[in-house]
């Protein structure tokens, strides 16, 4: 089942998207915003999947999906959590910078808490005051959440897990090593977040979801030209279980929580860090690490970060390659109030 939130108001308007992504049902009947559905999930979702059917059998009104009129799939959202379970990519942006890796990130998972107050829809431009902020993407698979208890077990964490979607998680890079030298987090460096067009439960995947994690290429694009294409399954120190098991340690979660597992990233197949993909490698998922390779092997940085003007695509196929959620298709602007 995909689902997916038409700009409507502040939360959106729900709707049923068809498998091939295009043709799309009202789900008013059902729930008027996804997060209304993730509040009564174990109800709306078998609704929702009669409409599902419905709409692949041409049994249901339906109008043509067009993802340029999608909000996020939540456009804003109780919490937003991201994760860095690609443990490589903290070792390389470590090394590159000559920082000690403690032992404990390979057993103890990194996250933070973002800002979740606004999100961005899939074809909205990042807004960005100033280049030399140092503008990047990062790729990443995140998955909504249900109800989930403190301390939650394994087996309860992995069930809380309902709709899965992809994230560019902006960052900015030059505002983020103030922030951190203060020892207190993100605020400046992280703007908001845009979402894939629809989000999926994870009966879709098949067997690329074994339910801890996904296991196909993430794609980035950025210009037209290819990026990324490192697989999800691969270097996931930290699978969403476990992300999920390490945020309910203190507290509960609520309904309608994002979880991101952070940026996607793999070694090279001789064990170092990955090539670019004009190398023949898998390429990134964010810039900053094509950057930390660079200085790695050449002595300093190469590939600048975004600029004004710039297109940055992100995306995953199934294994037949059809597209799974719709892409996120973003444009670099200067920011201009009003």
């Amino acid at each position: 089942m995909k689902l997916a939130s038409l700009k409507d108001g502040r939360d959106g308007r729900l709707v049923v998207v068809a498998k091939d992504l295009t043709r799309c049902a009202d789900a008013g009947a059902v729930a008027p915003t996804l997060q209304a559905a993730l509040d009564d999930w174990s109800s709306a979702a078998p609704r929702l999947k009669e409409i599902a059917a419905a709409l692949e059998a041409g049994r249901v009104s339906h109008a043509p999906f067009d993802a340029a009129k999608c909000a996020a799939p939540l456009p804003r959202a109780y919490q937003w959590l991201d994760g860095s379970a690609y443990v490589n990519h903290v070792a390389l942006v470590r090394q590159a910078r000559g920082a000690e890796m403690p032992a404990s990130f390979w057993t103890d998972p990194l996250m933070y808490q973002g800002g979740s107050d606004i999100f961005l829809g899939p074809r909205e431009p990042i807004p960005v005051v100033d280049e030399a902020w140092g503008i990047d993407l990062e790729a990443e698979v995140v998955v909504i959440l249900g109800d989930v208890p403190m301390g939650a077990t394994r087996e309860e964490a992995a069930a809380a897990i309902k709709l899965i979607m992809l994230v560019n998680d902006v960052t900015l890079r030059n505002l983020t090593g103030p922030e951190l030298a203060k020892g207190f987090g993100f605020v400046q460096s992280k703007p908001a977040s845009a979402f894939t067009p629809v989000a999926v439960t994870p009966d879709e995947f098949g067997a690329a979801f074994d339910g801890a994690k996904v296991n196909l290429p993430l794609l980035s694009f950025v210009n037209g030209k290819p990026f990324g294409k490192p697989q999800t399954g691969n270097d996931m120190t930290f699978d969403f279980p476990a992300l999920i098991m390490h945020a309910t340690r203190t507290r509960a979660l609520v309904a309608g929580t994002i979880l991101g597992a952070g940026t996607v990233s793999n070694r090279d197949a001789d064990g170092g860090p990955g090539k670019p993909i004009e190398e023949g490698g898998l390429g990134y998922s964010c810039i900053a690490e094509q950057r930390t390779v660079e200085t790695i092997r050449l002595g300093k940085p190469l590939t600048p970060f975004l600029k004004f003007g710039d297109k940055v695509r992100i995306e995953m196929n199934d294994a037949q390659g059809r597209p799974i959620f719709g892409a996120i298709e973003q444009d670099v602007v200067r920011y201009r109030r009003g």
